[in-house]
């Protein structure tokens, strides 16, 4: 008691006098009752607006040129198929889309060119430099594809080669001390030279194409498009359209993958002109004053990178200039995805 009488009046302002603690919750204002009640979010607990206004330079943006550094030292990969009959001009429209000699006949000069009796894959891998970027291209051939009396099943060592390459990025993902970098031999997008009948697709092509575009990209070009008039080829390419939407044969780019209103817009422009009716030539030649690539006839020179001429700029524009990274995230992301989620299943599977 005598001890209680020597503490000072509450509300004095000294800080020893000992607290009276509760085991009660602090008591709320009316007010907030009311509005706990209502079901409102505290002030405290707001949140706050989506976008924020900087006051002053923070320097997000150099994140970009991080990434561009780190891919100019470290380079990337990027895989392509060419699938057609022999002397469609495979070899030479892959020339001409990187403009160097990365085809197989180019890299085997001196050896004879013999069909073979059934699909031989080959590919040949080259390190492409330009402007400080390094990219590490592998082109597989197809010699033999379509070119027998029989061509029943000729598409299975394709089949066979592209699950293969998704076989051996899956082994390496599920290392449990796995690489830094996987090598990413998967192949991006698949090129198939349409021969330049004028008709319909054959069903070689249709058979191809429905089976190959639920693995890999396919992109059908019209090859030597420089045979058919302006009239036959507006019109063949039409009846191809066609068919890819009477048999249901999804193409690159896939109107599913479209992330928004504006890819779909861009992509939109490009599934009008597919098939591109393309025309491949790796010499130079004099037009007014200008080397060009091209190829000469008799009645003048077929420009190859001339939008007039033919749609080959359309075709290195798709696979390099604005759909290369595309190519590969939706190999990555939706091919790949389905062969790995069909693996692992079967895996663990009782028995």
């Amino acid at each position: 008691v005598q001890a209680h009488r020597l503490c000072p009046p509450r509300g004095a302002g000294s800080s020893l006098e000992p607290e009276e603690r509760s085991m009660e919750p602090p008591a709320v204002p009316e007010e907030e009752e009311e509005d706990e009640e209502e079901g409102a979010v505290p002030l405290s607990m707001a949140p706050g607006p989506v976008g924020c206004q900087l006051f002053g330079y923070v320097g997000i943006e150099a994140v970009l040129d991080q990434m561009k550094i780190k891919t100019m030292k470290t380079g990337f990969e990027f895989n392509i198929m060419v699938v057609g009959q022999s002397g469609l001009g495979k070899s030479t429209m892959v020339n001409t889309l990187f403009k160097s000699k990365v085809s197989r006949k180019s890299s085997q000069p001196g050896q004879e060119e013999r069909i073979p009796k059934t699909v031989q894959l080959q590919s040949i891998t080259h390190i492409i430099q330009e402007k400080g970027v390094k990219m590490k291209l592998t082109v597989t051939d197809t010699p033999g594809f379509g070119d027998q009396i029989n061509n029943d099943n000729c598409w299975d060592p394709i089949i066979k080669y592209i699950n293969e390459q998704y076989e051996r990025y899956l082994r390496e993902e599920i290392l449990i001390t796995r690489k830094r970098k996987i090598p990413d031999t998967r192949v991006h997008g698949c090129v198939y030279f349409v021969p330049p009948t004028g008709h319909w697709l054959r069903p070689l092509d249709l058979e191809f194409m429905r089976r190959l575009s639920k693995i890999v990209n396919v992109v059908p070009v019209i090859a030597k498009a420089d045979t058919l008039t302006l009239e036959e080829r507006a019109e063949f390419k039409q009846r191809i359209q066609e068919d890819l939407k009477t048999h249901a044969i999804s193409v690159y780019p896939q109107e599913d993958f479209d992330q928004d209103p504006e890819d779909r817009a861009l992509n939109n422009r490009i599934r009008e002109k597919i098939p591109f009716a393309v025309v491949g030539a790796d010499q130079e030649h004099q037009v007014n004053g200008k080397r060009v690539l091209g190829r000469k006839t008799k009645w003048g020179i077929i420009e190859v990178e001339n939008p007039a001429h033919c749609e080959f700029p359309l075709l290195q524009d798709l696979l390099i200039r604005s759909h290369l990274q595309d190519l590969k995230d939706i190999t990555h992301n939706v091919h790949y995805e389905s062969y790995r989620v069909r693996r692992l299943n079967e895996s663990n599977r009782p028995g």
